[in-house]
């Protein structure tokens, strides 16, 4: 067996120790006292999903046009047009002029007329002209952005494998594009107590049957070899299912939608195996020859023969 000295992710541990890498790849640790740098911004815009993106585009946007909406009812809605005689309305009327004003739209209907209001409006487009440049440029970092789109199956399997036992789990490409030169490698996580009755994380690279293939156009089963190599060997299923174990999947391959590398981590839990099933095909084949590959497929099982 080869055993991992340091792999990044500390041998330090404690009971039932939550994962470091969640199943969709993004980091489980929380961290504290972190100083936050201006420099930090564009990072913690590009990796917003997109729904909390556009909310606070759109809140930014509502609270900014609220904002010049008062300080233009305060200053005199008459420096921009005729007070309706109400404080809402004359503020709905300056909400929708800082809109014009802050997106330069400019309709014609409502200009301002003082000289402070057009120093403030002057201000507010320059504000507008900034955001929007920052936001254009965000949504440009957010689409072209190489990412790797792969998802993983739901459970580890093990079943009998060339006379021997494997642990299994399968992968597949969420688009339709082929992952060229896909290579895979496998960490095996193991928190045990030592003699000091304190809890120690060991780490090894599991041996795979093949971790490199040419191309994927469909599906990859990833197999382990339960063989004397493998730190799994002298175990038996319900004790390897017993295990405060998970493994650390990192793939790689050349993305043809942005001709480039592109990576993905993913994790699992011991929790998450299942003995004595084989996956279920996923692919086959229509009348006419095509492959059809089933997505929802990817973690279905079925008991061994």
């Amino acid at each position: 067996m080869s055993k991992t000295k340091d792999p990044g992710f500390g041998h330090n541990s404690a009971e039932n120790v939550k994962g470091t890498i969640n199943k969709d790849g993004s980091s489980n640790i929380i961290h504290v006292n972190r100083k936050f740098s201006i420099d930090d911004l564009y990072t913690f815009f590009i990796e917003l999903s997109w729904w909390r993106f556009f909310a606070m585009v759109i809140a930014s946007y509502t609270v900014l046009n609220i904002l010049f909406g008062i300080i233009y009812v305060t200053i005199g809605i008459e420096q921009i047009t005729a007070s309706k005689g109400s404080f809402f309305k004359d503020f709905l009327n300056g909400f929708f002029f800082s809109a014009q004003t802050l997106t330069t739209v400019g309709y014609g209907g409502i200009a301002p007329k003082g000289i402070l209001a057009n120093i403030i409006a002057a201000f507010e487009a320059l504000i507008g002209l900034t955001s929007f440049s920052f936001i254009t440029g965000l949504l440009y970092g957010r689409f072209s952005k190489p990412r790797a789109s792969i998802r993983f199956s739901d459970n580890l399997i093990i079943r009998d494998f060339k006379e021997e036992r494997a642990l299994m789990f399968r992968l597949m490409n969420s688009r339709k594009t082929i992952m060229i030169e896909p290579e895979v490698s496998v960490t095996l996580s193991l928190n045990e107590k030592n003699r000091e009755n304190q809890y120690k994380r060991s780490f090894f690279t599991l041996e795979l049957e093949r971790k490199r293939i040419t191309y994927l156009p469909t599906i990859w089963t990833i197999v382990h070899p339960i063989n004397k190599k493998s730190p799994l060997y002298n175990l038996t299923n319900d004790e390897i299912q017993k295990l405060d174990a998970g493994l650390y999947v990192l793939i790689q391959y050349h993305e043809e939608s942005f001709g480039q590398k592109v990576y993905q981590a993913s994790s699992y839990k011991f929790n998450q195996l299942i003995t004595d099933v084989k996956y279920t095909p996923s692919s086959s084949f229509d009348e006419n020859g095509y492959t059809v590959l089933d997505h929802q497929k990817l973690s279905e099982v079925e008991k061994l023969d």
